[in-house]
């Protein structure tokens, strides 16, 4: 409907800028390998977003940002989909809610997602950890040479 993975993603970059706030920062769209069934390819990035959005109204309109973006929800974790959008830190620290967690819970397990938040926010520090993006992707880094 909307082309490449990495069309989708510049669009849905430009979409967030115009509707949530002021995107301060954007890494660049990079490719990934899947996570889970799901046989194909995948765009990835990062954004700094300055919003007066709560995390439960700011995951409502990403949500909807996904569908207009024709993301389909059957249900299963990690089926194949056109854009998967998710709040991964907060200036806040920490959110719980049964819908929303923040920071993301797998987020610190994630290549694709910490290589692009060090472009961006290297400094930025896990309110649980208390590390920083850029020794987060370090550390994930030597695990996975290691494994």
């Amino acid at each position: 409907m909307f082309g490449r993975p990495r069309d989708i993603v510049a669009l849905a970059m430009e979409l967030l800028h115009e509707t949530l706030g002021e995107v301060t920062a954007c890494s660049a769209i990079t490719a990934s390998a899947p996570v889970g069934p799901s046989q194909r390819q995948y765009a990835n990035a990062a954004l700094l977003l300055q919003s007066r959005l709560n995390p439960r109204s700011l995951l409502n309109v990403l949500q909807d940002t996904e569908a207009m973006l024709g993301r389909v929800r059957r249900g299963q974790r990690w089926q194949a989909r056109t854009l998967d959008l998710d709040i991964v830190l907060w200036s806040g620290g920490i959110f719980a809610a049964p819908e929303l967690i923040i920071p993301h819970p797998l987020y610190r397990e994630r290549s694709f997602v910490l290589g692009p938040a060090a472009q961006i926010a290297p400094l930025w520090r896990d309110p649980l950890t208390g590390l920083t993006i850029r020794q987060t992707a370090a550390r994930l880094s030597r695990w996975k040479r290691k494994a």
